[in-house]
């Protein structure tokens, strides 16, 4: 059994030890390193998909009317939405004004939730004219776009929080 003193001398702590013993504690402390840094990998590549959860009370309007099935998700970035409209998904970048489509073969649905990596996003949006957006009231942020020069509208109402921030 390997035994391991310390004492201080000069205040610097030295270790007397067999020499089994230190190599059995390297060892030891390399497995751990190996452990932590394979997990971080594991970690790194599942970390590039992310988690995009529903905008509770939201409003989407396609031409002025409710489309049949339609859903919002947000991430941690406030400024990206992804719109489902039927089956074609949409990535809103609000600070840019910018609207891309989406392969709906990537996102991949959990739950109430589905799971998007932005590195799937496409290189160029797509073309929109007439975007709009601003705060309706005190409750609410509207975003207004329309699908090249004379195409169809999608108007989405979000909603936000007394200090203007978003609610979701």
């Amino acid at each position: 059994m390997a035994s391991l003193r310390y004492f201080i001398r000069d205040d610097v702590y030295v270790a007397c030890g067999s020499l089994r013993g230190m190599m059995a504690s390297r060892l030891s402390s390399l497995a751990l390193l190996l452990c932590i840094g394979g997990g971080l990998a594991v970690a790194a590549l599942a970390g590039d998909k992310s988690l995009w959860k529903p905008v509770q009370f939201a409003i989407v309007r396609f031409n002025d009317q409710a489309p049949q099935t339609w859903n919002i998700y947000h991430s941690e970035k406030r400024d990206a939405l992804l719109v489902k409209i039927w089956k074609r998904f949409l990535y809103l970048d609000l600070k840019e004004g910018e609207v891309y489509e989406v392969d709906p073969q990537t996102v991949k649905p959990q739950g109430d939730n589905v799971e998007w990596s932005l590195s799937d996003l496409p290189s160029d949006p797509i073309e929109i004219s007439d975007w709009k957006m601003r705060d309706v009231g005190l409750m609410v942020r509207r975003v207004r776009f329309r699908f090249g020069k004379n195409g169809h509208y999608l108007d989405i109402n979000l909603p936000l929080k007394p200090d203007g921030k978003p609610a979701y």
